[in-house]
């Protein structure tokens, strides 16, 4: 996860240089791809027709894995500066683990059928003269216009203290959009407290936390009353630096578990192209392997592991309304009918708000946020607090911390 404006947690990674010459050495590390059974839901879906913003530190689209993959005339003009230009690797590594072909010795993407719009971004780390600063677009004008693209996914692996009305007012225009907002919830999970920044844990948007090859929620992963789901995000390859010349070993963070995410819903959409926004946002949460009741989201892992997989090998799914938040008790009302009241009274649709930090959304309306806001917090008694989650066919323990923890989580209303 990227830092924007404070640093909530830099990407972890164990810079052990792979040379991208052989797909069985880097893929073969991308454990997640069997327990979620890619290769058979490719067979149902690869993510064709689905477009994802990746809003970042930029996506290099000439690696052997995004070649073809990287929409670069489609980004709007305003924001197009410099959008193929990675300064660190960060970005291209989120673009490769959602749509990446895997040609080459690169990352395979899981839904190696969509398409990345790429977004360079403004983070407080990005170096360069003035006048490139300048140049670059903050997260708050990216997602306004990425919005205004025919994109349906908005994968937004950063975040940071937060909100500022601006970034706010992004997020709702994008969310009555019909946009689905997916954000990392961040890497401070050994710190004390909820640790979730923004956008995260802006309403609408998607927090996602992260797990690694045990199912174990991973010691970085921040926690808090925004999680929504969790992901694989942790001791797989990735980028790390602007050369491009090597993956580096056990690249860490909930930035990956978001991109899984992102592949995850691509997956589902490509499927069911008709589905709206809050079709798509009920089946992952549906779907979601937990072994606590639905209505009692975790702190830790939300509503539980993404499992696209039930989904798709279900012809008969049914997605419920498309006209209605699943979540509009605990988002404050559906997103859909208060932009129609705003509209109402104010002759505007909606309005927007920026992003700025990883993970986890409170409310999310029609935008495709799955948090819960407002309800009670438990806790509970159990000495393990071991949870047992199947990802895709294979069962895997899901340990959320030593001792005692508090299992459900409080979701804050807007």
């Amino acid at each position: 996860m990227r830092a924007v404006a404070t640093v909530v947690g830099a990407l972890a990674v164990t810079t052990l240089g792979l040379t991208p010459s052989a797909a069985a050495d880097v893929q073969s590390k991308q454990w997640y791809l069997g327990p979620m059974q890619a290769e058979k839901m490719w067979k149902v879906s690869t993510g064709k027709g689905v477009k994802i913003a990746v809003i970042d530190s930029g996506v290099n689209a000439n690696t052997s894995s995004l070649k073809g993959q990287v929409l670069t005339d489609e980004v709007p003009k305003s924001v197009a500066y410099r959008a193929t230009d990675d300064y660190d690797g960060h970005g291209t590594t989120i673009a490769e683990l959602i749509a990446g072909t895997g040609a080459g010795g690169g990352l395979q993407g899981l839904a190696p059928g969509a398409k990345i719009v790429p977004f360079r971004v403004k983070f407080e780390d990005l170096k360069g003269s003035a006048e490139e600063l300048k140049k670059t677009p903050d997260s708050t004008t990216a997602i306004k216009a990425a919005a205004d693209t025919d994109v349906k996914i908005i994968n937004m692996s950063f975040g940071a203290g937060g909100p500022s009305s601006n970034e706010e007012a992004a997020i709702d225009y994008a969310a009555s959009k019909g946009k689905l907002l997916i954000a990392s919830v961040g890497n401070d999970g050994q710190k004390s407290g909820d640790t979730i920044g923004y956008p995260a844990a802006s309403p609408y948007v998607v927090g996602v936390a992260s797990t690694d090859a045990s199912g174990r929620v991973s010691k970085f992963s921040s926690h808090g009353g925004f999680v929504d789901l969790s992901a694989p995000g942790q001791n797989f390859p990735g980028w790390c630096d602007s050369t491009f010349r090597s993956y580096c070993d056990n690249v860490n963070g909930t930035s990956s578990a978001a991109a899984i995410a992102s592949g995850s819903a691509a997956l589902i959409w490509s499927a069911h192209p008709d589905w709206t926004v809050n079709q798509v946002t009920r089946a992952l949460v549906d779907t979601a392997g937990r072994s606590w009741p639905k209505n009692k989201p975790s702190t830790y892992l939300g509503y539980g592991a993404v499992r696209p997989r039930v989904v798709l090998a279900n012809p008969h799914y049914n997605p419920g309304p498309a006209n209605i938040d699943p979540l509009r008790k605990e988002n404050g009302g559906d997103l859909l009918a208060k932009s129609a009241s705003a509209s109402s009274s104010s002759g505007q649709t909606s309005s927007s708000a920026s992003a700025s930090t990883p993970s986890q959304a409170p409310e999310k309306g029609s935008g495709g946020g799955t948090s819960a806001a407002g309800s009670s917090t438990e806790s509970s008694s159990d000495s393990n607090s071991t949870l047992w989650v199947a990802l895709g066919a294979v069962a895997v323990i899901v340990v959320v911390g030593g001792g005692s923890v508090a299992l459900v989580r409080a979701r804050r209303a807007r």
